[in-house]
């Protein structure tokens, strides 16, 4: 077992954890203001991959450098998944706001299937794998007896640099002000003149371009990619968003990385193991703390 737990394994999980970290991010962005668990955010990742690769390919016929390549791309892939995310609020999600919580569940699935395959009949996509293009030379770092690439530290790197401006937004801004003021009381917030429906416009838009970013960031790292990819790294990051305690920002960032590295621990034991390991912590997480890491206990009212 001492083999199991090291500083390899570790890297590899935080490496892991940063893809379901902004991934889960727009899943507690979106539940936290409109107490929505939007099914279809890990549609938003496959999307933001797919929008990386078109854009990535057509810039390498340019013959562009690595380093305008990588920009391009991830602003792609943002644009389009915070695009696609914007629409899907405001198309199947603005008119059910104030129906009763399982229509909106209902539709984010809804909403999920669609996507994934309306995608896959677009013949410039298919619903077969596609290599994504490794346009950047892998590079193997070794300090002791640890093992890492380029890959890895571009990937953690871009995912920290997105965490820590989403964290200024949201603790330092009058938008972040007003995202958790209407978390808290959407009265209120109707009551100082300030336009929740644009509020929730921009969480969604937000919560996309985060998922936009995870789907090129693991395009690099994993690299084929399906209309489908979406489905089980999207489940992954909602069981972190309730590790965390959804609805909490910072604690689904955590939640994140305590999944991918428990995640790749499980793999070194068995890749059952690893398989199975988010849906355990799911239920032990649901029997013995439903509130999360961070969350806080709420009453229904009656």
């Amino acid at each position: 077992m001492s083999g199991i737990f090291n500083l390899q394994q570790l890297i590899n999980g935080i490496q892991l954890g940063s893809v379901y970290a902004l991934i889960a991010i727009g899943y507690t962005l979106v539940y936290g203001i409109i107490r929505l668990v939007n099914f279809a955010h890990g549609d938003f990742y496959m999307l933001g991959a797919y929008a990386a690769y078109f854009t990535i390919n057509f810039l390498m016929a340019q013959r562009m450098g690595q380093n305008t390549l990588i920009v391009i791309a991830l602003l792609a892939s943002m644009s389009v998944g915070s695009l696609v995310a914007f629409l899907s609020n405001r198309i199947a999600y603005r008119k059910l706001r104030y129906k009763p919580r399982l229509s909106a569940l209902i539709t984010a699935i809804g909403v999920s299937m669609f996507l994934e395959y309306f995608s896959s009949a677009i013949p410039a996509i298919g619903p077969s794998y596609r290599p994504f293009p490794q346009f950047i030379s892998i590079k193997d770092f070794n300090i002791g007896t640890v093992h890492f690439t380029n890959y890895q530290i571009i990937n953690v790197s871009i995912a920290i640099v997105l965490m820590i401006i989403l964290t200024y937004i949201i603790f330092y801004t009058r938008l972040g002000m007003a995202m958790r003021a209407s978390a808290q009381d959407k009265d209120a917030l109707r009551l100082m003149g300030i336009d929740l429906e644009r509020i929730i416009d921009l969480t969604f838009i937000i919560g996309g371009a985060l998922a936009g970013a995870a789907g090129l960031l693991a395009g690099l790292t994993y690299p084929r990619i399906m209309p489908y990819m979406g489905i089980v790294p999207g489940l992954k990051a909602f069981i972190a968003a309730v590790l965390g305690g959804i609805g909490n920002v910072v604690g689904a960032m955590l939640g994140a990385f305590i999944l991918g590295i428990a995640e790749v621990l499980g793999y070194a034991i068995n890749s059952i193991v690893g398989e199975g390991i988010a849906y355990a912590i799911l239920i032990i997480v649901l029997i013995f703390l439903p509130q999360g890491l961070f969350g806080k206990k709420t009453g229904e009212k009656v």
